[in-house]
């Protein structure tokens, strides 16, 4: 009781914007300021900017009314600023944000298969953040990509052909890739950032469990390469009227432990309760994570944190399949409304894998079936809606259909209709249509595995030489649609749509085309 009684104090001290001091204690200080001519340097008439965060990923404290921030650090820190509204850090020639400053006096071990951080020497006199203002809206669009999780060179040409073309000239204003950057070669950053680039707007980077130094023993090492590169791990920014919390959600438990790794928010716990201190609650807070909040064993810790909060979404990626949970009291949630969390599709698919098209590219289908892709999220101040996109598909494309081509009658009453709605939920609805003009029916929701993609599967696994990658295994999905058959069905050719609402309003349409044969 006492321990939590000091601790509060403390942190109350810490979000007045100047810290007390303790005995050897070191402090970084500084100002954030915004930098009118964007050189980078703070020069006459650039004022100070007041109520602006700053953390070390656990304390956060604000900036008083000439800008100045003080803020207790150790030897091994990542120092951010919290993008306030209106303003955003330096972008640096790869569209990422300079925003932190890693202070690592000793540096990164010696040992490490992928370069860590060098040694920075001691603590700066002074670590300051410049500002650069932009008006943001209070609508706009974000480009959400699952894991790109490059292997070699050549899974990185893939992601510059297959997803990356079409993303250029986007209206977004940022983009994100939620973890598992790269396939643990960590040496393939540079190239990821590189092509990441040329969709020219800013990028935010999640780290995954494929982002890790996989050669040390303890989680607190495990970024280090991620921090030479990207920076903190675990950080937040506001972006028109929206708040977004990046949470690095991978606890790392050594290379010897089965498993190496398990889904936990434990170190970040303090960070995130700071922050949303600075957050009115009316907020819309997005949580941006690589393994879905579900598995983590202390979820509840950040569902306290959220529980009054009446907006609130989260976004994680991992599974390399789609998924909704709405989740609720039964799941431990502890808000009034249920919890929408969006496990989102991968860039990657089946890590580049699948038989080459005519391009040269693999069709990386996913466990589900769903092409491999990405959502465009818009938002705004209370309201948000997410549309998926399979690359290089038409944007109206959002199913694939499981029927025959040709039937005959005396069959007709066994038949089923597979759809399977790539983004589908329990919150969509899904009918169907055999022949032009007829009755429209439900069709109902199922869980199992996607016969179109087995079948893929079966046709390339069959294969007597392969040269592309071999495809995983189907699981079973829950967004897949049933349906039947109309009795009565004469011979003849009919159109086959199918039509999805989804939980945002959104409308889709596929069609198939089959012929009804006389029984033999």
């Amino acid at each position: 009781m006492t321990c939590k009684l000091i601790t509060m104090a403390v942190t109350t001290v810490l979000l007045l914007g100047w810290a007390a001091s303790a005995p050897g204690q070191d402090f970084a200080r500084g100002v954030v300021y915004e930098d009118r001519n964007r050189n980078g340097q703070r020069d006459d008439g650039e004022p100070g900017l007041n109520q602006i965060g700053v953390s070390n990923g656990r304390e956060v404290v604000t900036t008083d009314a000439e800008g100045r921030y003080e803020l207790p650090v150790d030897q091994d820190e990542v120092i951010f600023v919290i993008k306030p509204r209106d303003y955003r850090p330096p972008l640096n020639p790869l569209n990422l944000f300079r925003f932190y400053q890693v202070h690592k006096p000793g540096g990164s071990p010696d040992d490490l298969h992928f370069a860590g951080v060098a040694p920075t020497g001691p603590l700066p006199a002074a670590i300051n953040f410049p500002l650069v203002y932009q008006a943001e809206p209070e609508e706009f669009e974000v480009l959400l990509l699952g894991d790109t999780q490059p292997d070699t060179l050549q899974d990185i040409h893939y992601l510059a052909r297959d997803v990356l073309p079409e993303l250029i000239g986007t209206q977004a204003e940022f983009g994100v890739t939620l973890g598992d950057v790269v396939n643990d070669h960590l040496d393939l950053y540079e190239p990821y950032n590189e092509v990441m680039s040329h969709v020219g707007i800013p990028w935010i980077n999640v780290h995954g469990n494929h982002d890790e130094n996989y050669d040390v023993e303890q989680d607190a090492l495990a970024d280090e390469t991620w921090e030479r590169v990207f920076g903190p791990a675990t950080y937040s920014f506001n972006w028109g009227p929206i708040h977004f919390i990046v949470v690095d959600d991978v606890l790392y438990q050594g290379h010897e432990k089965e498993g190496k790794y398990s889904c936990a928010f434990g170190p970040y716990l303090p960070f995130i309760e700071n922050d949303l201190k600075l957050v009115p609650v009316d907020t819309t807070v997005v949580l941006m994570m690589h393994i879905p909040m579900m598995e983590a064993a202390d979820k509840q810790e950040l569902f306290k944190l959220l529980q009054d909060r009446p907006h609130v979404l989260s976004l994680s990626a991992h599974w390399h399949q789609q998924s909704h949970f709405f989740l609720s009291a039964a799941d431990g949630w502890l808000g009034k409304r249920p919890h929408h969390h969006v496990v989102v599709a991968t860039a990657c698919g089946s890590w580049w894998e699948g038989a080459l098209d005519e391009r040269g590219i693999p069709h990386a289908t996913m466990y589900d079936g769903a092409p491999n892709g990405y959502l465009i999220g818009k938002f705004s101040r209370t309201d948000y809606s997410l549309r998926y996109k399979a690359a290089r598909r038409p944007a109206d494309e959002q199913m694939s259909i499981w029927a025959p081509d040709e039937i005959r009658q005396d069959q007709i009453a066994d038949g089923e209709i597979i759809a399977n709605i790539y983004f589908g939920s329990e919150r969509s609805t899904v009918e169907m249509q055999v022949g032009r003009g007829a009755t429209w029916s439900p069709m109902t929701q199922i869980t199992r595995i996607d016969p179109y993609f087995q079948a893929v599967y079966d046709r390339e696994l069959a294969k007597p030489t392969r040269e592309d990658g071999k495809l995983p295994k189907p699981r079973e999905t829950a967004h897949l649609w049933q349906g039947r058959f109309p009795e009565g069905l004469a011979v003849g050719s009919y159109l086959l749509t199918i039509r999805t609402r989804d939980l945002f309003g959104q409308v889709y349409e596929g069609h198939h085309i089959l012929k009804v044969l006389p029984t033999e």
